[in-house]
């Protein structure tokens, strides 16, 4: 039977998803190929154009941060070595998968983004591979890789840069005491804040979380972001919370906790959502995590930062899992951040 396959979004799955196998990623229409890093496909006039790649531990040459992708193109495998990803030849962009992603390019086509579970720890699923949308070739290039041929000499490699494009799902947004369209265009009129209305815009500028343009809320409440991502860190801790160690039920019986980011989603600070990134806690942790009342230190002990005399109302130690990948990057942002916001404010 024929697989029917796409260009951009699948129909039906969700950003974020994580499929256990790569049978399940081709199943599921994502990626056309059970062990190749890149999918081809036909496109309208029969020339080969790339739909999806996997990122997993690839060539030494690749980076990744989330937002921007470096990705070393394809080679036959009897020009590498599989064990240390040494090139023992030069990448040609005759090679189809190198064609087939060129071609991408030069037609606009966006291309879905798979991380597995070898790829970089920061942004990894602890297991399968995760779909974390689309994203967009922005260049290619032929560049020098950093890793010497057999015999010293240079290496030549197909490369690709790829842009993270917006998840095209409306999602509302929180919104600050009068708005922060406000905010954002009083200009000189900062200086004239108060002290507790600069506050109140840095735990703004902290805690909101990724922005869509297409969508806009009148109301003034906090929204939370149940993403899939979200949902399974919830899952994995049963709705227990990761800071205080409570875990609310309902009168349904069912749990109830909250996926809180520890590097925030929106501008300026432009985190991932990512499980790595993610804490499970229950409603008041979530928000004192993003008012900086809680941060995480380097051995995971819990940092409770209230006035002197008030009784600690926190675990001394962050209630953590193995399958949950946690990545200590993310803890370091939000700590170092608050950390700053006051000396700052004691600086004022």
């Amino acid at each position: 039977m024929t697989v029917e396959r796409t260009i951009g979004h699948i129909e039906g799955i969700e950003f974020g998803s994580v499929h256990l196998r790569r049978r399940q990623v081709f199943d599921a229409r994502l990626h056309g190929d059970m062990q190749r890093g890149i999918s081809k496909l036909k496109d309208a006039d029969g020339a080969f154009v790339s739909d999806a790649i996997v990122l997993n531990g690839g060539y030494h040459d690749d980076d990744d941060t989330w937002h921007q992708i470096r990705y070393t193109g394809a080679s036959p495998d009897a020009d590498k070595d599989p064990e240390t990803k040494r090139l023992n030849v030069s990448q040609s962009w005759d090679y189809p998968d190198n064609a087939a992603l060129r071609r991408s390019f030069e037609r606009g086509h966006p291309v879905r983004i798979l991380r597995g579970y070898k790829g970089d720890e920061r942004y990894s699923p602890a297991e399968g591979y995760r779909y974390d949308g689309l994203y967009r070739i922005t260049d290619v290039r032929t560049a020098v890789s950093s890793m010497s041929g057999p015999a010293g000499e240079e290496i030549e490699i197909c490369q690709f840069i790829l842009e993270r494009q917006p998840v095209p799902v409306p999602v509302p947004v929180p919104v600050q005491g009068q708005g922060q369209g406000q905010g954002q265009g009083q200009g000189q009129g900062q200086q004239e804040l108060t002290a507790v209305e600069r506050a109140a815009e840095e735990l703004a500028a902290f805690s909101n979380e990724e922005k869509y343009p297409e969508t806009r809320v009148a109301q003034v409440r906090r929204m939370v972001r149940d993403t899939a991502a979200a949902r399974r860190i919830k899952d994995l801790y049963g709705g227990q919370c990761q800071t205080c160690g409570i875990r609310l039920v309902g009168a349904n019986a069912e749990p109830y906790s909250q996926g809180a980011h520890l590097r925030p989603l929106a501008p300026p600070h432009k985190g991932p959502d990512v499980e790595p990134n993610i804490l499970c806690l229950c409603p008041n942790c979530h928000v004192r995590l993003d008012i900086g009342a809680i941060s995480i230190d380097e051995d995971w002990s819990v940092i409770e930062r209230v006035p002197q005399g008030q009784t600690r109302t926190t675990l001394p130690r962050l209630l953590m899992k193995k399958r949950h990948g946690l990545h200590q990057s993310y803890a370091t942002y939000q700590r170092e951040w608050w950390d700053n916001f006051q000396r700052n404010r004691s600086a004022n």
